[in-house]
């Protein structure tokens, strides 16, 4: 039950509610009411994987993702990951298939993350937000698994959807994690004022 909305907003809503627990208690919450997300692992046809370097103030920088949103209202989840893996990386999936599912942060917030395998991948038309700065990276799967394992994928919906689909790659062996074996960068944000953090340097247009 609600007992009073703290604050709403463009992407949630803050409640103090009032929860019953299972021993028959009753405590007050404040419940972050999230519509949901969804995530796609675009994967090209000669096994390589599409990741991001996405700038987030919230963690203090830029960071590496998957392609993902919010949910609009009415939305499907999965037309939802189609969307966002358009407008984040100029590719379209002629097939996506659901690996999984999470809470983001249950302790207080109701975000559900859906997760898609997008293969099948056609270029299109790359078209971030207005606030968004992207970087598009092309890179073998182990090269990101082991960027897990190593700690320099820190963001969870990318840990897990890499997680996940590993038994559908065939991982031989983790090399050492090195900077120099990635590919370079192969599309820049072209409506964000410039790179941030002192990344995108370097940047090669494809």
């Amino acid at each position: 039950m609600m007992i009073k909305n703290v604050f709403t907003g463009r992407v949630l809503q803050l409640n103090l509610e009032r929860a019953s627990l299972p021993d028959g208690r009753s405590v007050d919450l404040e419940i972050i009411r999230h519509p949901g997300g969804a995530c796609a692992l675009p994967v090209h046809d000669d096994g390589n994987i599409i990741l991001i370097r996405q700038y987030r103030h919230a963690a203090g920088g830029i960071i590496w993702e998957l392609p993902a949103g919010r949910i609009n209202e009415n939305e499907e989840p999965e037309s939802c990951a189609r969307r966002e893996l358009k407008e984040e990386t100029g590719f379209e999936a002629g097939k996506m298939e659901k690996i999984g599912e999470f809470f983001s942060t249950p302790g207080f917030c109701t975000e559900l993350l859906h997760i898609y395998l997008a293969t099948q991948l056609t270029p299109c038309k790359h078209d971030p937000e207005e606030d968004e700065y992207i970087e598009i990276v092309k890179l073998p799967f182990a090269n990101a698994l082991d960027m897990v394992l190593s700690g320099k994928i820190r963001d969870s919906k990318t840990m897990i959807a890499l997680l996940l689909a590993k038994e559908r790659f065939p991982v031989k062996g983790l090399k050492k994690e090195d900077e120099t074996m990635y590919p370079k960068i192969i599309i820049r944000n072209e409506k964000a004022d410039g790179p941030q953090n002192g990344a995108g340097d370097d940047l090669q247009r494809a």
